[in-house]
């Protein structure tokens, strides 16, 4: 019978092995063998003497010898290892996949439903594979803590234990799973129910050409010319026509309670038109007035029978278009470049007096038309900001400025839910959206979106803002995002336009929005939950105002 070391597998073991420790053999005397002998035939090639080194048997070594796994020490007794901890090792797998840049936003991940099945799969991976890490209770104690003793037989006399039931997850697991059927997923359309051609929109970042009237009216303005879009009957007619060829249009605003439409021009002059009868109210020639000669009218905003202008030459007017005078009844300076936007706060309480502003110098303005006794010329670039009084505040400083923003600010939007709430949004350069207490003047929440930010507005259904964007060298620019308020994570991003978003408008009722880009067109989105009817429980028995008669 062959030797073990001149065996097949022990051929084989010393492949795998190698020869570290080897001792030479002593050569065993071979059998004598008749000379004359088939077996010691020429024909018959004889084996060598000699046996190779690499034939030699393992020294003190068996291959059948199991190794002991190493004791795992623990480093400190205040911080347990987190070698063997399972959790430990997924969170932090977790944080380093959420730390990743989302280059494809529009993916299939990005999905309501996906995103909900995930954070599902993993809540149940996280109930199911880890648990809470076992700290020694020894503080001298510098191995791994022993494995724990088998639980006590006086559980299996529980009806409701693990043991008993059918279904293979934990019994907290189960409730996890249970409680997310419940809840209902919203889906979000993911492209437009129409589009529009809008052809000679101006490609221009500084303007807002594009406004929804609460009768459902819908104004798009076009170079020289200013159309009404009806959302009932989707049919257009024009408005107006400006007088001067060498002039266009380069702002336009709604009034909330009556069908009048204010306008602004690139050359400076204001127009009121009556939509229903479609004549001039009232034209204020040379409305904005720049020595350097940029008087571009870039936003317009209403407020009751007032409206407000920023232009390029750095200046927010005021006008009464009740007032039969060319003239404003009060002028707002703060901002040290062209102001690009210009929002009032509508809510109608004691917010009402308060106007943002937003201007190429980076900067945020909030001015008080009231004159108040509050404090104001406080600048808040930090989410703790000194306020300084300086007594009285007239329309002509501001109340506070915010300095956080690196970049032109256009997007200005009030909290329909909170009137004290602002979000602005930055332009190429910053990229963030930046949430303000305008009554203690600190921010409160800021997002970088990685892209322009054109334009935002935000639901009156639901705690959410919608954002437009533009350019972005990191992701796919030109989108539509909806933040949920007040963690302001991303709930959709949506893409239909081939160029920057540049404007944006809410329907009345609040579940559409319709964006206009410069590529020329017009989406209109069902991406916002619409208004929610009030279910009233039947008559009780109980309710005692029924009992008089």
């Amino acid at each position: 019978m062959p030797s073990f070391r001149h065996s097949r597998f022990g051929k084989r073991l010393r492949d795998v092995y190698g020869s570290p420790e080897i001792e030479e053999l002593p050569d065993r005397k071979r059998r004598r063998i008749d000379p004359h002998s088939p077996i010691n035939s020429p024909s018959r090639p004889q084996k060598s003497k000699v046996l190779p080194k690499s034939s030699a048997r393992l020294k003190n070594a068996s291959p059948f010898r199991l190794k002991t796994p190493p004791r795992i020490e623990i480093g400190d007794r205040f911080v347990p290892s987190r070698k063997d901890n399972i959790q430990a090792s997924y969170n932090l797998d977790e944080e380093a996949r959420s730390c990743t840049l989302d280059l494809f936003p529009n993916s299939v991940k990005d999905r309501c439903s996906t995103d909900c099945a995930n954070d599902l799969y993993k809540s149940v991976l996280r109930s199911e594979f880890t648990s809470s890490p076992s700290t020694p209770r020894r503080i001298f104690t510098y191995h791994s803590p022993q494995n724990s003793l088998p639980e006590s037989k006086v559980r299996l006399n529980d009806p409701t234990d693990d043991t008993y039931q059918f279904s293979p997850l934990h019994s907290q697991t189960r409730e996890l799973v249970i409680q997310s059927r419940s809840r209902r997923i919203r889906e979000v359309p993911r492209a437009p129910y129409r589009a529009l051609a809008v052809p000679d929109l101006p490609d221009d970042f500084y303007t807002s050409l594009l406004d929804w009237s609460p009768g459902g009216t819908l104004g798009v303005g076009l170079l020289s010319d200013i159309y009404m879009w009806r959302s009932d009957t989707c049919e257009s007619t024009a408005l107006c026509m400006i007088p001067d060829e060498m002039d266009s249009y380069s702002a336009l605003a709604w009034m909330q309670t009556v069908p009048i439409m204010a306008l602004g021009t690139y050359d400076g002059h204001l127009e009121v038109y009556d939509a229903s009868t479609r004549q001039l109210v009232r034209r204020y020639q040379n409305a904005h007035n720049d020595q350097n000669g940029n008087n571009c009218i870039g936003s317009i905003s209403w407020t009751s029978n007032v409206f407000s202008s920023g232009s390029g030459d750095r200046s927010v007017k005021h006008w009464d278009y009740r007032d039969s005078s060319a003239k404003p009844f009060k002028q707002s300076n703060g901002h040290k470049r062209e102001v690009c936007g210009v929002k009032w706060n509508t809510d109608g309480g004691v917010h009402s007096s308060l106007l943002a502003s937003g201007g190429a110098d980076t900067r945020v303005c909030i001015w008080d038309l009231r004159g108040s006794m509050r404090e104001s010329g406080s600048t808040a670039g930090s989410n703790s900001s000194s306020s300084q009084k300086h007594g009285k505040v007239d329309g002509g400083r501001p109340l506070y400025e915010f300095t956080k923003h690196r970049a032109t600010v256009k997007g200005l939007a009030w909290d329909p839910h909170n009137s004290s709430i602002l979000a602005s949004g930055g332009g190429a350069q910053d990229r963030c959206i930046r949430i303000w207490n305008t009554t203690t003047g600190t921010m409160l929440n800021e997002v970088d979106t990685l892209s322009q930010v054109c334009n935002l507005v935000w639901s009156v259904n639901s705690r959410e803002l919608v954002s437009t964007h533009g350019f972005s060298p990191m992701t796919s620019g030109n989108q539509i995002c909806i933040w949920g308020y007040p963690s302001m994570s991303r709930v959709c991003c949506l893409s239909g336009h081939r160029e920057r978003v540049q404007h944006v408008a809410l329907s009345p009722d609040g579940d559409t929005i319709v964006t206009a880009s410069s590529d020329q067109s017009m989406c209109f989105w069902n991406i916002l939950p619409g208004k929610t009817s009030v279910v009233r429980s039947g008559d009780s028995i109980l309710d005692y105002g029924k009992l008089i008669r």
